[in-house]
């Protein structure tokens, strides 16, 4: 790694929205939409940044470039800290870090032309020639493959993918170091996706631009990008390079994500499937480990003896319960015949009987519970018997030989006893 300081250095980044209510408008609460993000991108390099909707992706980007004005942290351009700009400097940052946003649709005014638009960034960084003006976008649009006589035309001419085009046209047209591209190929079909994508590649190499690439897409980030991180709710549980990340992923929520990616490979292996399909809000995440509701590897107890394919049954029982979305053969509202224990223990795949006493008599409270409808006592019953780690206390992010994990699986010092994932018994 350089010695020169990173295009883009960010240290424990937040953005947090206040929830008010009443009619004085006082502060019951905070949306944690960006929770302590840190990373850094360096001159060329592409940086992936994945994580499901609503993760804080986007709210990042915006952060970033002082869109939206962050609540804790620090962002450096090339170690500078963009708080401390103003006037003429933060004039020059705005220059030089640009955003290309992912519906292209909604980028330009329908009353200005191609060429007015893409030229609009040199007018307001002070270039009041506008023969010079027209001179730059015709041969910016060139290079992003399009035609210098498309400088009089309206945006409704063209395809969603030149669009896209000229949305990069734009970026480009007051030589960027950094572009924050947020889904810019999202809303293109597969062809298309393919020609921009090698067009920002081309870009990127040829003026070694630093690029931080936001999306939901795994494919498109392992096509496009050097490193990868993986966010969810907030943070960043995973970093890495592309390869070390997808082909040997450390967090069980990056093994979520690339189990949600179809495979024509019908020998890949079977990768994880979260525990419950319900998302926390970033307004109430989670304690300890934000993935621990959903995580298949979730830390059992250290008194628990049961098989980990039992464990998992019973983690999946105790956090739908505690979301309170059952699914639909033993929702409350569902009618039909009366509801049993044993058909609870059948939904969540839970044996009959289990080995472990202790473990059965809470498994038969709660499912019991569960039937009668009293979810609140089925609640507390399986997070009294069934206490995790995950959920007292928050990972520390441990380096794995440059791959960094937060998750408490990879640290010596947490409280576990933790069931290796590739070891685990997945029938």
């Amino acid at each position: 790694m350089s010695d020169e300081p990173p295009v883009l250095g960010v240290d424990g980044l937040e953005k947090h929205y206040p929830i008010r209510e009443g009619w004085l408008r006082r502060e019951v609460g905070r949306v944690r939409a960006v929770d302590g993000v840190t990373f850094r991108i360096d001159r060329g390099e592409a940086l992936g940044l994945v994580g499901e909707s609503g993760c804080g992706k986007s709210t990042t980007a915006l952060s970033i470039l002082r869109l939206e004005e962050p609540t804790g942290g620090e962002v450096r351009f090339e170690g500078t800290p963009i708080e401390e700009l103003a006037g003429e400097q933060l004039r020059s940052f705005r220059r030089r870090a640009q955003l290309i946003v992912q519906d292209p649709n909604e980028a330009f005014s329908p009353r200005m032309t191609v060429g007015e638009a893409v030229a609009e960034p040199l007018r307001l960084h002070g270039m009041d020639d506008s023969d010079r003006r027209r001179e730059i976008v015709a041969d910016v649009l060139e290079r992003v493959g399009l035609s210098a006589a498309d400088v009089d035309r309206y945006p409704h001419a063209f395809s969603g993918g030149e669009k896209q085009r000229i949305a990069i046209a734009r970026a480009l047209v007051v030589n960027p170091d950094l572009i924050v591209a947020d889904e810019p190929t999202s809303a293109l079909d597969g062809r298309v996706q393919s020609d921009v994508l090698a067009l920002l590649d081309e870009i990127r190499r040829e003026f070694d631009i630093a690029v931080l690439f936001i999306s939901h897409d795994i494919d498109v980030v392992r096509r496009f990008c050097d490193r990868i991180a993986v966010m969810y709710l907030g943070e960043i549980v995973e970093k890495g390079s592309v390869a070390e990340v997808l082909d040997s992923p450390a967090h069980p929520y990056t093994r979520v994500l690339l189990g949600s990616v179809p495979s024509l490979d019908p020998g890949q292996r079977e990768l994880e499937q979260p525990l419950t399909d319900t998302v926390p809000e970033p307004a109430n995440p989670p304690d300890g480990c934000r993935f621990h509701t959903r995580c298949p590897e979730v830390i059992p107890p250290g008194n628990v003896d049961v098989t980990p394919a039992q464990w998992r049954a019973i983690a999946a029982l105790r956090f739908t319960v505690e979301t309170g979305e059952l699914p639909e053969p033993i929702a409350p509202d569902q009618s039909g015949e009366p509801l049993t224990s044993e058909t609870v223990r059948e939904v969540f795949g839970i044996q009959p009987t289990l080995s472990d006493p202790a473990a059965e008599r809470a498994v038969a409270e709660a499912s019991e519970a569960v039937a009668n409808g009293d979810v609140d006592s089925a609640s507390e019953l399986l997070a009294d018997a069934f206490p995790t780690v995950c959920e007292r206390e928050d990972p520390a992010t441990v380096d794995l030989d440059g791959q960094s994990v937060r998750c408490h699986r990879y640290d010596p010092e947490a409280d576990a006893d933790p069931l290796p994932w590739n070891e685990t018994d997945r029938t």
